[in-house]
């Protein structure tokens, strides 16, 4: 696919994820998303065959933004409670930037698990980043930074903390910017997964 197809295809997407996020996956059409990119509703058809297979492509792309930026952390030389901070840090960034991709994730992709039935079983379309939150957790592990546990209790209260944040946030029932809120959310992460002597 050559370069400027990829960027209409992302661009599409980028639109797709805010109205989806705004008003549902049902209430969304195609005719709003190419009304949204100036398109024809017969051209949007070029880049992708139906809404469901457009709002798979969206879950996919939102978390591979997040799984990059988590791939980032896990490359660096800090210890694991700076991976923690950081990571927490840019997600956040993340939310109070992009809001609709963690909006789209709550409301849309958790939200009407049907749509994402065929294709998406699973972890197959946010594999990436789970992928890294793995890696986050077992080096830190193997480096006696964080206890041993199963993954799931751990990711499950990882995103938890993040997704409840990213829902206040989107609420405006908070007091504070924030990201004021990074190193206090990031500690009580760190705190629920540090090795206990």
């Amino acid at each position: 696919m050559s370069a400027s197809k990829e960027n209409k295809k992302n661009n599409i997407i980028e639109n797709a994820l805010k109205l989806f996020s705004q008003k549902g996956f049902y209430n969304t059409t195609i005719p709003d998303i190419a009304k949204a990119m100036k398109m024809s509703v017969g051209n949007m058809y070029n880049y992708f065959a139906s809404k469901e297979e457009l709002a798979k492509f969206a879950i996919k792309y939102s978390t591979n933004i997040l799984a990059d930026e988590l791939r980032e952390v896990n490359n660096m030389d800090i210890s694991s409670k700076e991976k923690i901070y950081l990571f927490v840090k840019k997600y956040l960034e993340n939310v109070q930037k992009s809001p609709e991709i963690i909006e789209y994730f709550l409301r849309v992709y958790l939200s009407n698990r049907e749509v994402f039935k065929q294709g998406c079983e699973g972890f197959l379309c946010v594999g990436e980043f789970v992928t890294e939150v793995m890696i986050l957790l077992d080096d830190g592990a193997q480096k006696k930074e964080f206890r041993e546990q199963e993954f799931f209790p751990a990711f499950g209260m990882i995103m938890g903390c993040l997704g409840g944040f990213a829902f206040l946030s989107g609420e405006n029932v908070l007091d504070k910017d924030l990201l004021s809120y990074s190193d206090a959310v990031a500690d009580n992460i760190y705190r629920a997964l540090k090795y206990d002597e």
